[in-house]
């Protein structure tokens, strides 16, 4: 499975320049490649609206928060979306390829695995990076 250039570099200026609040990459023709990016103005809620309801997609979030120490910081997230309603063989290859893929963008500090959106909410995420 390659990986488009794009790809790695989008990945490479969500995590330096946070030009991205979100990436969504899907496979094309045995290659990895930009579906969608979010401007860093959206929100959680547009990043899952971003995700088809019957088809498997890799993502990559970027999560602003503050801690107890009222202090900024930000994790990168790497979701494989992989909804129960997708194709059977489109899940086989999505999770043979996700190592591979994710080994690809360096920076990431939390994967998650959704087969559902409730398996992704926003306590979830909270709750993983705090």
């Amino acid at each position: 499975m390659a990986v488009s250039d794009e790809c790695k570099l989008k990945f490479l200026e969500l995590k330096a320049k946070r030009n991205y609040r979100f990436i969504v990459f899907k496979i094309d023709n045995q290659e990895v490649v930009v579906d969608k990016v979010g401007s860093p103005q959206e929100s959680y809620d547009d990043f899952t609206a971003s995700l088809p309801p019957d088809e498997c997609r890799y993502a990559v979030f970027d999560f602003d928060f503050t801690t107890i120490e009222n202090v900024q910081k930000s994790k990168i997230f790497f979701i494989a979306w992989s909804p129960d309603t997708s194709k059977v063989r489109h899940k086989m290859v999505y999770a043979s390829s996700k190592d591979r893929f994710k080994r690809e963008l360096d920076g990431i500090q939390f994967e998650l695995q959704a087969t559902d959106p409730s398996e992704m909410t926003m306590d979830i995420i909270k709750g993983r990076a705090i």
